[in-house]
């Protein structure tokens, strides 16, 4: 299934554009990649898609997570019977679904 979710997050994922702090880390890395060797620009270019690689994998994470939950609120809703006492059905399952995400 996260294989699916991966290709739903890059078709519709779209980055910021014109981000003020985006401009300004990219400024400050010109600045140092012109003031340091060409040994430590490779390091300084390690740490920058190393950084950019987390950003990457913490952003599909949060889609995915996001999408989970919204998919275990639409079950929960189509699932509702509308009995007035909330305590018979909706207490037990809320933590069901939170201990096996804390498992996870």
């Amino acid at each position: 299934m996260d294989n699916i979710l991966k290709v739903q997050y890059d078709h519709f994922y779209r980055a910021p554009k014109n981000m003020p702090e985006a401009r300004r880390i990219e400024a400050n890395h010109r600045l140092l990649i012109q003031r340091l060797s060409k040994r430590n620009r490779k390091l300084v270019l390690q740490i920058m898609d190393g950084k950019d690689l987390i950003c990457s994998d913490v952003s599909l994470d949060i889609f995915i997570r996001g999408f989970r939950l919204a998919w275990q609120i639409s079950n929960q809703i189509q699932n509702f019977d509308g009995r007035s006492d909330c305590s018979q059905r909706a207490e037990p399952d809320a933590r069901f679904v939170f201990s096996k995400e804390v498992s996870k």
